[in-house]
């Protein structure tokens, strides 16, 4: 029977990922309005200090989605100050995605998951993306949704951009239990402050 790198069977991990995808998502959506607010200006405050130090000219972002963190107003400053900013659109299962520009004015529609998405628009690289996290992990491995289209687009683009986990420290866990198919954040960014990830662990580079 095979058994993964990190121990058990496949069943047994993709179970393991499924029940702690779960819990996070519940965790994050339960977080009382007060405590959401104050965890959302703490983490947008890292998170323009990090991106100040990044200086993207794109940047690709993901609409918010079951009480994730609302990158919009960052972007939407970026796109003000004359850069750009993009959001992912999913091509088809299995595939790696693209980005479509977008700009506070751009209209929308929403996509197979019912998550909104430009209209139209340029299809653009991000050398910056911001990527939403359930879960992570003292490695710098996040947890999505189970589909792996951020791991496909990474790996895809070249050269990689720089990805940027985003969450809530809620989210925080010992281990996703890491698979070779993972791609590894650059930068995690949580209300505690901005991290980058090495091979030692997470270090703090920003906090308030």
């Amino acid at each position: 029977m095979t058994t993964s790198k990190n121990g058990g069977t496949p069943k047994e991990l993709t179970l393991f990922r499924d029940n702690l995808r779960k819990q996070l998502i519940s965790r994050r959506e339960a977080m009382p309005p007060e405590v959401r607010a104050m965890a959302s200006s703490a983490l947008a405050s890292h998170l323009a200090t990090l991106l100040s130090r990044l200086a993207p000219h794109c940047l690709g972002f993901c609409w918010p989605y079951r009480g994730e963190f609302d990158a919009r107003p960052l972007a939407g400053h970026l796109v003000d100050a004359g850069g750009q900013a993009a959001l992912p659109v999913v091509v088809g299962t299995g595939q790696a995605m693209v980005f479509r520009e977008w700009t506070p004015e751009s209209p929308m529609l929403e996509d197979r998951y019912g998550i909104p998405i430009p209209a139209s628009g340029a299809h653009v690289v991000p050398d910056v993306i911001l990527m939403p996290v359930n879960g992570f992990d003292a490695a710098g491995y996040r947890l999505g949704y189970g589909g792996g289209y951020f791991d496909r687009t990474l790996e895809s683009l070249v050269p990689r951009p720089v990805a940027v986990g985003v969450g809530f420290e809620s989210a925080r866990v010992e281990t996703i239990r890491p698979q070779p198919f993972d791609e590894r954040l650059d930068y995690l960014v949580t209300e505690a402050g901005a991290f980058a990830v090495t091979d030692q662990g997470l270090r703090l580079i920003a906090a308030v």
